[in-house]
């Protein structure tokens, strides 16, 4: 069995994508018996082309489940943890822009009453 190609797995459903791995299983566990069996070389490479392909498949469900969760949570407040950016622990508890440009009441006066002054350099 050749290389699984993975934009014609991203084209099937949910539905042909479970009976795809199913087969591929199938196969595996039949080459398996083979080796166990005492058949010829060439099958064992055979069997890690069917181990990538079911790896293939997988990664696809997986793919197109957070998608469609992704979808469900957009536009939401919360969203779950793994589905949130990874970043680094400091830059998610950074404040946004927003919050770092808010200034209190006594903030506000002091910039309006006493504005940063300016000074010519003569040279």
């Amino acid at each position: 069995m050749a290389k699984v190609k993975v934009a014609e797995l991203r084209e099937k459903s949910a539905a042909e994508l479970t009976q795809t791995l199913d087969q591929y299983k199938r196969e595996l566990l039949d080459l398996k018996v083979q080796q166990v069996a005492g058949a010829a070389a060439a099958k064992s490479s055979k069997i890690r082309d069917v181990r990538r392909n079911i790896a293939r498949v997988l990664t696809v469900i997986t793919q197109q489940a957070r998608n469609e969760v992704r979808a469900q949570y957009a536009g939401k407040k919360y969203i779950p943890k793994d589905l949130r950016a990874k970043k680094t622990r400091a830059l998610r508890r950074a404040l946004t822009k927003s919050e770092l440009a808010r200034t209190t009441e006594r903030q506000q006066k002091k910039q309006v009453h006493f504005p940063r002054r300016q000074y010519a350099i003569k040279a």
